[in-house]
């Protein structure tokens, strides 16, 4: 397993802002296949493809963060697609999104889990696992707790950062891969709206999070 990729040779360009300036929905379902990154300092570098999301509606989305109007806390939603909205959860683990659609109209999409593709031993070394063969890939970044940690991401250093700009150290690209097989299921882990289909995810790939009976195959 590789512990990095250099940048200049991962062939990926920048997802423009025009992407995520549309419903969340659309935008959940066109990110996987997409690749999320990370450089960092002493050119670190991390790469993952993105396997699974969940779409957040803002406003008319009772479990969306938006729902109840701007906050301090999630101003960002509010503010032009593009970009990072993390928060803490649980007292435990940070959660990323990006925005959507236009300023002032909130939506989101929550990353839920990742496909290591470079840096996986700087993955390892910050979640604590020991990578004995590929079957230990999954506890890096398959869980939206998983992966923040596994990229040093945080709301104090990466809220409201612009996830379509490298010099932001964080920021999402498109290399030309497209998934073969997606599927549609409720959000998981919420407690209101349980039955909205807004989560999206690559069938079969054994990064995407939760149990299995949520996960169907093609």
């Amino acid at each position: 397993m590789k512990d990095s990729v250099p940048l200049r040779k991962l062939d990926a360009r920048p997802v423009p802002r025009s992407f995520f300036n549309r419903d969340p929905r659309r935008v959940a379902r066109e990110l996987l296949g997409k690749l999320l990154l990370r450089a960092g300092k002493n050119k670190t570098f991390l790469a993952a493809r993105i396997v699974e999301t969940e779409a957040y509606l803002g406003l008319s989305d009772p479990a969306a963060h938006a729902f109840n109007g701007v906050t301090p806390r999630n101003a960002v939603l509010f503010g032009p697609p593009g970009h990072a909205y993390v928060y803490f959860i649980y007292g435990t683990h940070f959660c990323l999104n990006v925005t959507c659609q236009p300023l002032g109209k909130p939506g989101c999409v929550l990353f839920r889990a990742l496909e290591p593709v470079a840096g996986e031993e700087i993955m390892a070394v910050r979640r604590g696992v020991v990578l004995t063969g590929p079957r230990d890939l999954p506890k890096l970044t398959g869980g939206p707790g998983r992966l923040t940690q596994a990229f040093g991401i945080t709301r104090q250093q990466d809220n409201a950062c612009d996830l379509t700009s490298p010099s932001s150290g964080l920021w999402i690209a498109d290399d030309g891969f497209r998934p073969s097989g997606i599927r549609r299921t409720p959000r998981i882990g919420i407690r209101k709206a349980k039955d909205h289909r807004l989560r999206y995810l690559i069938a079969n790939n054994p990064f995407v999070s939760g149990p299995k009976r949520l996960n169907p195959q093609p």
